[in-house]
């Protein structure tokens, strides 16, 4: 029996799994989200001698019930192929007392590509199942990884066009040079004049605006979203916290049915997510801990119940993060909620009212097994030092959010749970903050001077993704303000 996807909003809004891909968000503004949680097939031990084309096949089958097995290993062979720089696709490094799994060894060195691989093959899968002969328009806002890994996924996909937009100096100077350097006749990338938040607000404001999609539909357009509020985005990113599970008992860090402890630097809310879904698998992971940065709106919810964005933005030294509306959060409340839709759209509609919501006993006695902690840009930066005169290992900005926050967690609590930090980002991506943090002597050297010293103290190459824009053309240089994003996309569209 096919498993069914349901909105967050209205359990009414019931569709296939291809379908939620397909339409990225549901009609009434809420996430689609299985309607039960499917059961890991295999034991703990069993995962140990899988791949990760085998491990992604155990996990994916499962969610994406409406796709043939044929239709999904094809996907999965596409994706994870020579794009990545090792056949372990996701492999774990043990340094500075934790393991790190490491999920930048894709086109665009950052985890978004470990989702967004695969997310333009179940599109245009699903949208072929579902005989659409528009040509889907993805639009997509980002904190600055999401947009280049989406971008170089559907690039020249065939009924495809994609729209990026970023925050104009919200994002790494490397971050920036990857997207508006992207090749591509169906690609757009434009910045905004304001943050994050604005990007994501207008982004769903363009999704729910009826005449707009009206408009578009009759030109032969339909939107959908690489965002991680697509099922198709979600549902990938599971796959690796189960394949690192059985690394570890591989190597004989645990013994199978162990337990371990999963780290996540946090913006989005999906990576966490995933792993949450995970859990609710029968993967045997303890805590999951909710690493944030200075917008601590994540932590302040784990620790008062009251979700809260009404306060400063803060730019930090890990922009992928500098969010304060964690869209797959709602995910987690509709499940905290009971799976009560019309409980969750009270919440999210005191969110847009009011800029904030305060759940109830119940529903924080069931986030038990989170953990929230933060770190500052001094702390992060105490970290990325730390670990490198330590172990000679070099972490990115966001990672080491997440080193730090494990690191005061522990001692804190004295749980000493083997652990899983999820290293969301090659240093490269982030060479200035992570170079600084190493040594202050190497303030005021240039962008790409830094990056080839950083490959010599690290002892590893500069990164493909790296070199190919050193002396790449910009292609994408249109800027707008917030209210303006409407008209962009008319304009690159029609």
């Amino acid at each position: 029996m096919d498993l069914m996807y349901r909105s967050t909003r209205n359990e009414e809004n019931k569709v296939t799994a291809s379908q939620a891909v397909l339409k990225g968000l549901a009609e009434d503004g809420g996430l689609f989200v299985p309607e039960r949680i499917p059961r890991l097939a295999l034991s703990p031990d069993a995962l140990a001698s899988l791949s990760y084309h085998e491990t992604a096949y155990e996990v994916m089958h499962l969610f994406l019930t409406d796709y043939t097995e044929d239709e999904l290993k094809h996907c999965i062979r596409c994706a994870y192929d020579e794009k990545f720089d090792t056949p372990e696709i996701a492999p774990l490094r043990r340094a500075g007392g934790a393991h790190y799994l490491e999920l930048f060894h894709g086109a665009t060195i950052a985890f978004k590509d470990m989702a967004l691989s695969i997310l333009p093959h179940l599109m245009t899968t699903a949208a072929k199942k579902n005989h659409e002969d528009r040509e889907i328009v993805i639009l997509t806002a980002t904190s600055g990884d999401t947009g280049k890994a989406a971008l170089a996924g559907f690039a020249d996909v065939p009924g495809t066009r994609i729209i990026v937009f970023y925050p104009k100096n919200g994002v790494s100077a490397v971050q920036e040079k990857q997207m508006v350097t992207q090749k591509g006749a169906n690609t757009c990338v434009i910045g905004i004049r304001g943050n994050f938040d604005d990007a994501q607000t207008g982004v769903k404001r363009l999704f729910s605006d009826t005449a707009l999609n009206g408009a578009l539909s009759e030109a032969g357009f339909r939107f959908s979203s690489a965002n991680s509020i697509n099922i198709g985005r979600l549902v990938p990113q599971i796959v690796y916290y189960v394949y690192a599970y059985g690394r570890m008992v591989k190597a004989g860090e645990i013994q199978a049915g162990e337990k371990i402890n999963v780290v996540v630097p946090t913006g989005n809310f999906g990576n966490i997510l995933a792993a949450y879904y995970a859990k609710g698998m029968g993967l045997p992971i303890g805590r999951l801990i909710c690493a944030s940065n200075e917008n601590k709106v994540l932590f302040d919810f784990f620790r008062t119940g009251t979700y809260d964005r009404n306060r400063e933005f803060i730019l930090t030294s890990s922009p992928s993060m500098d969010i304060l509306i964690s869209s797959n959060l709602e995910r987690l409340i509709y499940h905290i909620a009971g799976d009560d839709a019309q409980e969750n759209a009270r919440l999210m509609g005191e969110l847009s009212a009011k800029g904030s919501y305060s759940v109830s006993s119940e529903m924080m006695e069931r986030l038990k097994d989170f953990r929230g902690g933060f770190a500052t840009m001094g702390e992060v930066s105490e970290e990325i030092g730390r670990v490198y005169a330590e172990d000679g290992y070099v972490l990115d900005t966001h990672t080491a959010v997440a080193s730090r926050v494990y690191r005061e967690y522990r001692e804190q609590s004295g749980d000493d749970t083997p652990s899983v930090i999820a290293s969301t980002a090659s240093p490269y991506k982030f060479a200035r903050s992570v170079m600084e943090a190493i040594d202050s002597r190497y303030a005021g050297m240039g962008d790409f001077a830094l990056i080839d010293e950083l490959s010599r103290i690290s002892g590893t190459a500069v990164p493909g993704a790296i070199e190919e824009i050193r002396s790449a053309r910009v292609l994408h240089d249109k800027v707008i303000d917030k209210d303006q994003m409407e008209t962009a996309v008319r304009d690159f569209l029609v």
